[in-house]
């Protein structure tokens, strides 16, 4: 079984978190079964792929960016593209790790950056997240019951992988708690020692966006009811880390 035993900052304890997750299946009525299933799919993929643990992850990506306790976690939110441009114009990101949730990664390399890290269970616009991946992005695949499909027909296409779960960590596959790809994306960054976490794109509104659901018509459009209770999720597994961490956290939508 993975082990968070020896990641570098404070996360969720899975005993913690399971409390969180019991209460994710009976809101979304989600089968914990489906989610185990397909976390023993990626498992299998990644056992003969190739993966990495999350200590082999720390040393690689800190010596690519160097080291750093400083991040910057885009969402996909309707705030993202003014944000992108904030971070760019006032903020020096040769000192920040950049982390894309999913589709976030899209409206990146739109803007010329990409991102060090992607939180993903793959249902963003594909060829944007093996373009970040083909261009150095190191990326954290994670199952659950609903991407059996992608996990099998496109886990293999991509390198630099660590593997997460949101039911209990088994073979390879880590959980480091968080649900949507960007609050997952925040507790990742606690895995790897964060202390300031700036927020980009992050919302928790009722607007969803093109680079959050690619076959919505236009730029923006009215959450569904599933996607409005995930960001209700999102925003309290925030608020977690804000009152159980010592982490600087900066939403740029309060600036």
């Amino acid at each position: 079984m993975a082990s968070n035993d020896l990641v570098k900052g404070v996360v969720m304890d899975f005993d913690e978190w399971e409390v969180w997750y019991k209460e994710i299946l009976d809101t979304f009525g989600f089968p914990r079964e489906d989610d185990e299933k397909t976390a023993v799919l990626l498992d299998k993929i990644l056992d003969e792929k190739g993966y990495l643990t999350i200590e082999e992850f720390f040393d690689e990506i800190m010596d690519k960016k160097g080291l750093t306790d400083k991040f910057i976690v885009f969402g996909a939110g309707p705030s993202l593209k003014k944000h992108i441009s904030f971070v760019k114009e006032n903020y020096d990101l040769d000192k920040y790790l950049l982390v894309s949730a999913d589709g976030a990664t899209t409206a990146m390399l739109e803007d010329g950056l990409v991102p060090d890290i992607v939180a993903t269970d793959l249902d963003g616009r594909m060829a944007d997240l093996l373009a970040a991946n083909s261009l150095g992005s190191y990326f954290v695949i994670h199952a659950h019951g609903n991407n059996e499909e992608l996990i099998e027909n496109w886990t293999t296409s991509f390198d630099k992988i660590l593997g997460t779960t949101q039911a209990a960590p088994i073979g390879h596959l880590y959980n480091f708690g968080g649900f949507t790809d960007g609050d997952r994306a925040m507790y990742f960054t606690l895995a790897l020692g964060v202390k300031e976490m700036v927020l980009a794109g992050m919302d928790f509104g009722t607007i969803v966006t093109k680079y959050s659901r690619p076959n919505i018509e236009g730029e923006t459009g009215p959450a569904d009811e599933i996607k409005t209770k995930k960001l209700i999720f999102a925003e309290r597994l925030l608020n977690w880390i804000r009152e159980n961490t010592d982490v600087k956290v900066i939403n740029l939508m309060d600036e």
